[in-house]
């Protein structure tokens, strides 16, 4: 995320600076008026350049997912540069604002001359003024319920779809306001690319056009519940395409909660069926069961993501940690692996649950590990004081000093044993898990 946040943000910062140092202040200009404006400019740059990257992240860019690291990477990028976007946009309303600061303080003898636009530009200029307030207040009410994690997913859902309307407004904004010599100078054929970015992404948005050549509509084969977790298996039509063990994809059962991404648990069969797992974790997934039958239609969407099988390495362990419903990508490898055309594969699988003796999970796994004689099979169950900790997993191996450590569960599990392994394997260690938050 860092590597796209940092350049982006350091190379809007360069073209501003550009056009800082070709510019010609009047003699009597107060430093602090310089200040002032000049920093509207930059964060107001700032703000749309990265609204621009969010708007274009919410498309679901496939051809992202492999430079990106995946859908889920996108949605954090996604996340976090609208968060940043929305910030430099409030130290931007902030700093118009602070001229009731400045006036009584310095006085406005040294205060930067307004520069006079006649006929249709002054109309256009007014009218891009008027949009940036109300859209930034829309933007910030927005953020709140976004961060508010208790807010409904499915009124969430709605609103967010606002957004693209918010963001057309915020880019007239800054296409009017822009000081006329930024489109003569790189800072402006910057600005230029991320609003021809930004709108286009927004009318994909307004379109419906996000994802439609991944969807697909499909039919419910079999539904059961066992404890909390809702088995569900679907038959697709001839337009899905082929999915890689490890990926997800977004489920529709109805327009009004819309779609909800989940992991498939099962390999490519061929013939075009695929199985999830779907833990009650809230009010919709807890009342699934009841609501689903078989015979019922589905729109899935997908696959997306990069949480897939990684090939055995000669100096390098394969250590898979699975925690709850996180199992899921690891029952799709595990089954894959069950086809004799696959490479035997050599790996720890430890999974955590609470009590083994009621995981729906366990003899399933069970059951094909016991076909793959490359795969360990640790369970962890927490009721039983087998808790799971970065100690466990040693590298014993001397011929393996290095590891891959896979990773889907509770972040705060995955955050122990990270920060755990970290100090004790030093430089042998590459961990990889799935961000799994679209939200």
């Amino acid at each position: 995320m860092k590597t796209i946040l940092f350049p982006l943000l350091a190379i809007i910062a360069a073209a501003w600076g550009l056009d800082l140092a070709a510019t010609t202040f009047p003699p009597n200009s107060h430093i602090l008026w310089i200040v002032r404006q000049e920093g509207m400019y930059l964060t107001g740059l700032l703000s749309i350049a990265l609204m621009s990257l969010s708007m274009l992240l919410a498309t679901r860019p496939a051809w992202l997912e492999k430079p990106l690291g995946g859908l889920d990477r996108i949605y954090r990028l996604h996340k976090w540069s609208g968060i940043l976007a929305i910030s430099f946009g409030a130290s931007h309303w902030l700093l118009q604002l602070s001229s009731d600061i400045l006036k009584p303080l310095i006085g406005v003898e040294g205060r930067l001359p307004k520069i006079k636009y006649d006929g249709l530009l002054e109309v256009l200029r007014e009218l891009g003024d008027d949009m940036g307030e109300p859209a930034l207040y829309a933007t910030l009410a927005m953020l709140a319920v976004t961060l508010w994690r208790r807010f409904p997913y499915h009124l969430w859902r709605h609103l967010h779809r606002v957004m693209p309307v918010l963001y057309l407004m915020l880019a007239l904004h800054a296409a009017l306001l822009a000081p006329l010599t930024y489109w003569t100078q790189p800072v402006g054929v910057l600005m230029a690319v991320c609003l021809a970015v930004g709108v286009v992404s927004s009318f994909m948005s307004l379109a419906g056009m996000i994802g439609r050549r991944r969807q697909v509509n499909g039919s419910v084969i079999t539904v059961n519940r066992e404890a909390d977790v809702t088995e569900l298996t679907c038959r697709l039509d001839e337009q899905w395409q082929a999915h890689r063990p490890g990926q997800f994809a977004f489920i529709t059962f109805d327009w009004i909660e819309g779609a909800h991404p989940f992991t498939i648990a099962s390999a490519d069969r061929g013939d075009r069926t695929i199985t999830f797992f779907i833990k009650g974790l809230g009010d919709f997934t807890k009342n699934l069961a009841q609501h689903i039958q078989s015979g019922q239609t589905v729109k899935i969407e997908g696959p997306y993501g990069r949480f897939q099988l990684a090939r055995n390495q000669s100096d390098s362990r394969q250590i898979w940690v699975a925690g709850g419903i996180g199992v899921t990508p690891f029952l799709a490898w595990l089954e894959s692996l069950q086809s004799p055309t696959e490479e035997t594969q050599e790996a720890d699988l430890h999974y955590c649950t609470r009590n083994h003796e009621i995981d729906p999970f366990v003899g399933r796994l069970q059951t094909l590990c016991a076909a793959l004689p490359g795969i360990r099979l640790y369970i962890h169950s927490a009721k039983h004081g087998e808790v799971l900790t970065a100690g466990s997993l040693k590298l014993s191996d001397s011929k393996k000093n290095k590891a891959d450590v896979w990773f889907c569960g509770p972040s705060g599990l995955a955050d122990a044993l990270k920060k755990g392994l970290k100090d004790e394997w030093n430089g042998r260690l590459r961990f990889h898990q799935e961000a799994f938050e679209m939200r």
